[in-house]
């Protein structure tokens, strides 16, 4: 097997990322079956300690940035995040570097047979019970068939422990609870800021969304949570009690603020119970600033459990964190920035930093949105910016199409322009942007990633 043979054995799994409005998860939907596939190929989510993180905005950031202090305190680390904006291989990271392709095909060749027994004894119980009378599952019997991220999840563990990572840093895909990275038994259990989003799978109010965050804390773990709104800090603060879990929140227990930056870094203080930390980051938005307040908070339980991370090494890996997409700028004259806000509270956060980070003429904004987002709410967010709107789409199945789009910044009173592409939304803008104005391409990661292609492809950009 081959890498693209892997791949497209992948993708026979059903796939819950490109299906907009179809629930993953039935009523009775349980991670037993994930469960018992892992002992199946020997638990290998058990082999190295845990860093899980959940939440709604944040979480692939704080992701990154842990997982960068952990290599740079000398700990073997393994980093799991979604979606991606190139390659699938971007998921799986050992120490910054991404699984191989040999890697990849090996091991999807390696656990292809356990994967093919589950869903066919899956596909054979289902036939049993549409010809029979039902009956109970018997003791063995897989009960649900894994899915695409399930199954990925299952290759990035079984990597990760042939690797002999000290540490893995696993981002929660979707929800929390039934996700399939909770499965561990974490060091630390993270919760980034929550906000409504896919309120189809996880529940249409702050608190319910709150529930299914909160699923990944374990009975006495170490929690670290970032500012939260109200309701959601109050069943966090619950779900921690109940558990009997000890909470660190950011914002209370932990404090930060700005001192320095410009348009590549920005410095900032973190005050913590144990230390000062004077720290820069590579990464813009004053959000970034949250986020580093957030993984430093969570690095500190670390090191009061007795690992070896010194605040040398959270500021030496802070400084050289990567994430791109998130508020980067990706040219100068015009100024460029490419950020993958996808929901009302991102884009709200998105358009404050806008104003406070730039200066300029005049803004264009390229937006693609996908359509199980909520694109009136979106779209009312960049009104205040008065700009001259491009509205585009991804290649992504779940992309909206863009005359959807364009429809309500019509009702909002702004003219825009429609195409089918990001590379021909940047090419078309840039033909007509002055060197003092602002091109801001958003709505979606896949939109983002077009738009990296894009620069990358054109040397002369």
């Amino acid at each position: 097997m081959n890498y693209s043979q892997a791949e497209e054995y992948l993708n026979s799994f059903i796939n819950y990322e490109n299906i907009p409005g179809i629930s993953y998860a039935s009523h009775d939907y349980s991670l037993k079956h994930v469960e018992d596939f892992l002992h199946r190929i020997g638990d290998p989510h058990l082999a190295a300690r845990t860093v899980h993180i959940a939440g709604t905005k944040g979480k692939g950031s704080v992701a990154a940035m842990v997982a960068q202090v952990l290599s740079t305190s000398g700990y073997r680390t393994g980093l799991y995040t979604s979606p991606h904006l190139h390659t699938l291989r971007e998921r799986i990271r050992v120490d910054g570097s991404l699984i191989s392709q040999s890697e990849f095909a090996s091991l999807m060749a390696e656990l292809k047979p356990y994967f093919d027994s589950v869903n066919a004894a899956v596909v054979g119980q289902s036939n049993v019970i549409a010809s029979e009378a039902w009956q109970p599952r018997r003791e063995g019997e897989a009960s649900q068939s894994l899915t695409y991220f399930e199954a990925l999840t299952a290759l990035a563990f079984a990597h990760f422990s042939k690797k002999k990572v000290d540490f893995q840093v696993l981002e929660v895909g979707l929800g929390g609870r039934l996700d399939a990275t909770n499965v561990t038994k974490p060091e630390v259990c993270v919760i980034t800021p929550i906000s409504l989003e896919h309120t189809e799978f996880l529940g249409d109010s702050l608190d319910k969304i709150a529930h299914e965050k909160a699923g990944i804390i374990k009975p006495g773990s170490f929690v670290v949570s970032s500012p939260q709104e109200k309701e959601a800090s109050q069943i966090i603060s619950d779900i921690c009690r109940q558990q009997g879990a000890s909470l660190v929140q950011v914002g209370k227990d932990v404090t930060w603020h700005r001192t320095a930056g410009n348009l590549r870094q920005q410095s900032l203080v973190v005050q913590t119970k144990m230390s000062t930390h004077q720290l820069t980051i590579p990464l813009l938005g004053d959000y970034q600033l949250e986020n580093a307040a957030t993984a430093t908070a969570t690095l500190e339980v670390l090191a009061t459990s007795g690992f070896h991370i010194s605040a040398e090494d959270i500021a030496r890996g802070l400084a050289q964190v990567k994430w791109p997409g998130r508020f980067q700028i990706i040219n100068y004259e015009p100024i460029v920035v490419a950020d993958g806000a996808h929901n009302v509270a991102s884009m709200r956060r998105l358009v404050e930093n806008i104003k406070a980070y730039f200066n300029y003429d005049q803004i264009f904004l390229i937006l693609g949105i996908s359509c199980d987002k909520d694109i009136p709410g979106i779209v009312k967010e960049l009104v205040s910016l008065s700009p001259q709107v491009t509205v585009t789409r991804s290649a992504h199945p779940r992309a909206a199409s863009p005359s959807v789009i364009a429809a309500e910044f019509t009702s909002q009173g702004i003219k825009s322009k429609i195409t089918d592409a990001v590379s021909q939304a940047l090419s078309q803008t840039l033909s007509i942007a002055g060197r003092k104005d602002l091109v801001c391409v958003t709505g979606s990661l896949f939109v983002v990633a077009e738009a990296l292609d894009y620069v990358a492809s054109h040397s002369n950009f």
